[in-house]
């Protein structure tokens, strides 16, 4: 199983890394630029509303539904014509929430077509992670790998057509990168719906009441699990804009999304991990074999990266902000070194918590595969709640950068009681050597951190530096050793 992880992890990495960091600093980067960080902001919050619902839509079956056929594949030809019909019914549940409460928020004319267009986004993007279930599910890993990068490939057509095509005269609106998402949604649905029809050798849908309460009974807890934490997730932008209200709340969640969108980036590693765990984790489990070396070698992989990223964000944030986002045309040089400043500062903190966000996609999806959603709930509902406290105060005092000290925390804290879960259940041997290199790697990634910005050489060169010092020395106090790549690289399935 090591050997399935790691060569399907380096094929789905290759191709996620070829193709969506150029959609985000490409891409989504450039549109943050053309339409500025107001109306960029006013699209964030909206985008955010949509996600906090996202679970009416799924209801958990997405996550059900991999963990049950990563142990039951029989069970994908049965239950397929049933749970199309479901996720179709949940997407009416779904578009009349998000239109009552839009109301409710007082949400303008202008705020409610975007809903619309976000809102259908998010089911066309929910079937697609429902479709993606059903492959990963069937293990079928390099299919699910393609078909991972397929959207941001044809997004990249799209909004590449609009921002340089020179189709038109008027200035780029940010309704069309709404737009240019939808159609990239619809085709990669078109194509994962064909792949799963003839793997669940599809005839015809079917209504069976009671087939559909018993799935949601089934995934009633991962839909609270997946609810809760979108709310700790993603409610940040929409509480700074409700906080701060009118422009000022539009900016500040702007400034926020422009180094959110940068962990979204990032967060794009630890997912795909979460991917290729779930059901390799589900399929051991159940097989009782031991999971102690995957669970090492994942967190390990991830961990390094987690370091690389949150060090590149301590030491270096203001010059790769003031690279990423250039003043804007008549914007005042004191408005725009404010505008860096909070940017900077918002993206160390949230960059930062890439370290217990990347903690939580390996033992939160353990315990998903082992069927703890109970523990994985009352975890995610302290976290709510904490987060919602802890951004009604410091999101009034201190603007966005509040909100990022409270997802720091946040995340923190729900990693931690995450792990002391999967001990707990799991009854790992605790490993002290282990967690002392851990210690030590961590705090010789800071100390060559601050010898690094202040070497005297280009930010650039001193960051490259840094990184390449990070790497070698997981790997000289043995995070990872090449010994154990190549015995992996050698298992026989």
């Amino acid at each position: 199983m090591r050997k399935k992880f790691l060569t399907n992890l380096i094929l789905l990495l290759f191709l996620n890394l070829l193709v969506k960091p150029f959609w985000i600093f490409g891409i989504d980067r450039v549109v943050q630029n053309a339409v500025g960080a107001e109306e960029y902001g006013f699209y964030f919050t909206i985008l955010n509303f949509t996600f906090i619902f996202n679970i009416l839509l799924d209801f958990g079956i997405t996550n059900f539904n991999n963990r049950n056929i990563a142990q039951h594949h029989q069970l994908l030809h049965k239950h397929f014509s049933g749970l199309v019909i479901l996720k179709f019914l949940l997407s009416l549940v779904y578009f009349a929430v998000i239109f009552i409460v839009g109301l409710i928020m007082k949400y303008d004319a202008r705020q409610m077509t975007l809903l619309a267009v976000l809102g259908f986004n998010q089911f066309l993007l929910s079937f697609i992670l429902y479709l993606r279930s059903n492959i990963s599910g069937l293990l079928m890993f390099k299919t699910d790998s393609m078909l991972s990068v397929m959207d941001r490939l044809l997004m990249i057509l799209f909004c590449g057509i609009l921002l340089w095509g020179n189709v038109t005269d008027q200035p780029f609106k940010i309704e069309w990168f709404a737009y240019s998402q939808t159609a990239a949604y619809f085709v990669t649905i078109v194509i994962a719906a064909a792949i799963v029809i003839y793997k669940a050798e599809f005839r015809k849908l079917y209504w069976n009441r009671l087939f559909f309460i018993m799935i949601i009974k089934k995934s009633f807890p991962f839909a609270i699990l997946v609810l809760l934490m979108a709310f700790y997730n993603r409610v940040d932008s929409v509480m700074i804009e409700k906080i701060l209200r009118n422009s000022i709340g539009n900016e500040q969640s702007g400034v926020y999304a422009q180094a959110y969108r940068l962990l979204d980036a990032v967060n794009m590693i630890a997912y795909l991990f979460s991917i290729l765990l779930l059901p390799l984790f589900a399929r051991m489990i159940k097989h009782k074999q031991p999971i102690d070396e995957l669970v090492k070698l994942s967190f390990s992989l991830l961990f390094i990266a987690a370091i690389m990223v949150a060090m590149g964000a301590i030491f270096y944030n203001e010059p790769i902000m003031r690279l990423l986002y250039p003043a804007r045309i008549m914007e005042l040089p004191e408005v725009y070194e404010l505008r860096i400043s909070q940017s900077a500062q918002v993206f160390s903190l949230l960059m930062c918590g890439f370290i217990p966000i990347s903690t939580t996609y390996i033992f939160g999806t353990l315990l998903t595969a082992n069927g703890n959603l109970k523990h994985l709930n009352i975890v995610a509902a302290f976290g709510m709640t904490l987060n919602i406290i802890m951004n009604l105060v410091l999101v009034p005092r201190l603007f966005a950068v509040g909100s990022a000290i409270t997802s720091l925390t946040t995340q923190s804290i729900t990693a931690l009681l995450q792990i002391l879960l999967a001990q707990y259940f799991f009854r790992f041997k605790i490993n002290y050597s282990f967690l002392a290199r851990i210690v030590i790697f961590t705090l010789g990634s800071l100390i060559m951190g601050w010898i690094s910005i202040n070497s005297g050489l280009s930010w650039i060169s001193s960051f490259a530096v840094l990184m390449l010092f990070i790497l070698a020395f997981s790997f000289l106090i043995r995070i990872l050793s090449f010994k154990t790549l190549f015995e992996i690289l050698k298992e026989y399935e």
